[in-house]
């Protein structure tokens, strides 16, 4: 009885005790909403990850681990690298354009660096939530504690007289918006660092493929074909 009472003590007093009320509220939906959302997001990325490398390297050529990546990759972390290699090497081989000028492996490290980058943004997407409620929320709260305090006591200095029990009711009200404001903060702050060991860990993953990726793709460049044909004809 007395916890509801407490909790509904946040919604009462003046606009700007219920609006910091309010955002903390909303802060604490956003951040499990967030937490329960990349906890679920990244344990069937690790999974994809990887079932879909093993995949590709049991695979006989890009083509058939294309086909086999689209049924194995549902987080779509590892074939937008694949699909970025072997895009590249298409272009190379019609040579008609500035993507195909240059190294290959340089080549190929360009197109796998966007893909890498545009998987890894999903990977941190909601962090930075995390991490705002996790600074902000305490100060919120407390901002709340010296409002509701401010006028807890031009209440009692409006009254006459002082005692005790004026001080503690209104005073102890003020008081729960700062365990609120932690409350809120605590579940965020664990979160951001739970997931972010996990995605440094897939981040990991897919750089080490992304580098095994290059030095396979590179192999097959037709730039490679032509230095090797005419190495045979030179004989060096």
């Amino acid at each position: 009885m007395n916890a509801v009472q407490g909790l509904m003590a946040l919604f009462q007093g003046d606009i700007v005790h219920q609006a910091v009320a309010l955002l903390l509220l909303a802060m604490s939906v956003g951040s499990w909403v967030v937490i329960v959302w990349k906890t679920w997001l990244l344990r069937r990325a690790a999974q994809d990850v990887a079932r879909s490398t093993t995949a590709f390297w049991q695979a006989r050529d890009a083509d058939a681990a294309l086909v086999a990546l689209k049924a194995f990759d549902r987080s779509a972390m590892v074939l937008p690298l694949v699909q970025a290699a072997h895009t590249q090497l298409e272009i190379a081989s019609a040579g008609r354009c500035l993507g195909a000028a240059g190294d290959a492996a340089a080549q190929l490290t360009r197109v796998l660096r966007d893909a890498l980058q545009s998987s890894l943004h999903k990977l941190q997407s909601g962090q930075v939530l995390l991490a705002t409620v996790g600074s902000v929320a305490p100060f919120v709260g407390l901002l709340g504690t010296v409002w509701g305090i401010y006028h807890a006591l031009l209440t009692i200095s409006g009254a006459g007289q002082v005692s005790i029990d004026k001080i503690a009711g209104p005073v102890g009200e003020s008081l729960i918006m700062t365990a609120a404001g932690l409350a809120v903060a605590i579940p965020a702050v664990l979160g951001y660092n739970l997931l972010g060991r996990l995605i440094g860990r897939l981040e990991a993953e897919l750089d080490g493929f992304a580098r095994d990726l290059r030095e396979v793709m590179a192999a097959q460049h037709p730039q490679n074909s032509t230095l090797r044909d005419a190495a045979t004809r030179t004989g060096y």
